[in-house]
């Protein structure tokens, strides 16, 4: 079973061991998934409220908290830490959420400080996604094949390999033209990886389903919870970064 999300793959059911305290289920899988994406929220807040002290006005200059970037840092080992050793995850996920939700925070800040209104629209455009996604493969309309699956995690490959170059480029003053600028290439670009991260959800909502018929070890709720949410994490800093595109 194939997906392009490095948290959930075929390897995780290698590797996942049968414990005593019971087996997966989709209703602990998406109570525990809610809880995260709390977590998230709440972390992102409250760095938001750091940012702006004295409450956010059109063309306030935000005071960035300077433990938002080691929070960066510290995600993601977390995140390698639950990925390679997946018994973590109950108690390292929560951890990761809060971490993310202080990076995101503080690039929410940024955007929202040069592009008022940017932040609510990107969280209500993945949350319409998401929503409209999991109706979407609920009724059966899409088909979750090998060929699907071997499709969407060779894009989601090539997206990452073209942001590894871009960032390698950045240090020598350079980068990709066109992709990440406001014009037809630019939004293009953009609107392709929000696709790709779309279908990423969908190969999640598989691999959860799946995961339950299998009867997985129980702290793979936790797992996969983790998993869903770097995707959410992924969709909503693209659908940022199309919305800053559209505003240049």
């Amino acid at each position: 079973m194939r997906t392009a999300n490095p948290a959930l793959n075929d390897k995780t059911f290698r590797s996942a061991s049968i414990t005593t305290d019971g087996v997966m289920t989709l209703q602990g899988t998406v109570n525990k998934s809610f809880f995260l994406i709390g977590l998230v929220f709440i972390a992102a807040l409250f760095t938001w409220e750091q940012a702006f002290p004295r409450g956010w006005e059109q063309g306030a200059i935000p005071s960035l908290p300077t433990w938002c970037w080691p929070a960066m840092i510290g995600a993601f080992i977390v995140s390698l830490i639950i990925i390679f050793k997946q018994t973590t995850a109950p108690y390292l996920a929560p951890v990761y959420a809060i971490l993310e939700g202080v990076l995101l925070g503080g690039i929410s800040v940024l955007f929202e400080a040069r592009y008022p209104g940017i932040v609510f629209q990107a969280v209500l455009g993945t949350a319409a996604v998401f929503t409209a996604l999991l109706m979407v493969y609920k009724s059966g309309m899409i088909k979750v094949t090998d060929n699907f699956r071997l499709g969407v995690a060779a894009a989601t490959g090539g997206i990452m390999l073209i942001y590894l170059l871009s960032f390698v480029m950045s240090f020598f003053g350079s980068s990709i033209p066109m992709i990440h600028e406001g014009g037809i290439m630019g939004i293009g670009f953009s609107l392709v990886v929000i696709g790709v991260a779309s279908m990423n959800l969908v190969l999640d909502f598989d691999f959860i389903e799946n995961a339950c018929d299998r009867k997985a070890p129980k702290y793979m709720e936790w797992y996969a919870a983790f998993g869903l949410l770097i995707t959410l994490v992924w969709l909503y800093l693209e659908i940022l970064r199309l919305l800053s595109k559209t505003r240049k």
